[in-house]
């Protein structure tokens, strides 16, 4: 043996260095690469799962916000058809308002037309009347005017006769 190298020692070395490294890989490495995959394992999960609950809050937030939208969609028509019944309302209760005025309107003109129409009436039988009495009076003035005349003759014709 040339520079004292035993290689029946160095085997043993080796041998010893390779049951040392199986035990170690058995005793320690396997138990700790299990317990880091059990760990990656779990920890994938959770990341797995917040995930899943981040894309479900996601489409529950979706899903709430188009209700939300289609909600502002049928308030907004309903309001508009509000608006559009009030507008109706409001218009049928000037068109109303209107036929009223002119049915009040023409219920006046017919009520003065009427009242014209006696006035003209009474104010004719009054004229009639008044023109009656005038040529009565006249009559009566012109009969008592001829009577008078007469008698005035015949009290002039003896008055003549008389002196």
């Amino acid at each position: 043996m040339p520079l004292n190298i035993d290689f029946q020692q160095i085997l043993l070395h080796l041998l010893n260095f390779v049951i040392l490294a199986g035990g170690l890989y058995f005793l320690l490495y396997r138990p700790v690469k299990s317990f880091m995959d059990k760990r990656e394992a779990y920890y994938q999960s959770l990341d797995r799962e917040a995930r899943e609950k981040s894309a479900q809050a996601e489409q529950m937030r979706a899903d709430i916000q188009a209700r939300l939208d289609a909600l502002d969609e049928e308030i907004r028509q309903k309001k508009n058809e509000a608006q559009q019944d009030l507008r109706r309302s409001i218009q049928a209760q000037l068109d109303e308002s209107h036929r009223q005025a002119e049915q009040i309107l023409a219920d006046a003109q017919a009520a003065a037309q009427t009242e014209h129409d006696k006035m003209l009436l009474s104010v004719r039988q009054e004229l009639a009347g008044l023109a009656a009495e005038t040529a009565e009076k006249m009559l009566h003035q012109a009969e008592g005017d001829l009577y008078d005349q007469f008698l005035n003759m015949a009290e002039g014709g003896t008055a003549h006769e008389q002196p």
